[in-house]
């Protein structure tokens, strides 16, 4: 009995790993000034900044959102770090470069984020390091590449 097409598309797109679409992520450190985040968040032209501490290690995740909250009736936005205003653990959702593409999508939109950390932890402590990023734009570039060459491209 052959498979039907859908599940053949469904079985491949489940293959596609987030590690082979992921994007550089766009990092800030704690002590970044909120002013400083979002001069970063325009440069960059992205829409979600990750906070880390030294070594690259997860320590929060600033939206669109955040920053304009942040920057709403307040005249001090040079001198507040983005510590203050970013979102922190354990109520940032992440991934891994080995989780599917699909899993990560359905995570952004269970979550209702743009992007989301791709991490690798550290060791037994919990820590995550962050190695890139993926966001609706990656997977959009996913979708449009599959229709120009197939799945089979990005196994």
């Amino acid at each position: 009995m052959e498979k039907s097409a859908d599940i053949e598309i469904s079985e491949q797109i489940l293959k596609v790993k987030v590690g082979q679409v992921k994007s550089l992520a766009v990092v800030v450190s704690e002590e970044t000034s909120v002013y400083d985040a979002v001069v970063t968040m325009f440069l960059e032209d992205v829409g979600t900044l990750f906070v880390v501490q030294s070594g690259g290690i997860l320590a929060g995740v600033l939206s669109r959102k955040d920053l304009l909250k942040a920057t709403l009736g307040n005249s001090e936005i040079n001198k507040t770090p983005v510590s203050v205003v970013m979102t922190r653990m354990p109520n940032i959702v992440v991934c891994t470069l080995e989780e599917s593409v699909y899993d990560a999508a359905r995570k952004m939109i269970e979550h209702q984020v743009d992007a989301l950390p791709v991490v690798k932890p550290l060791d037994n402590s919990g820590r995550l390091e962050v190695v890139g990023r993926i966001s609706k734009t990656n997977i959009t570039k996913l979708f449009v590449e599959l229709g120009r060459g197939g799945i089979s491209s990005f196994n």
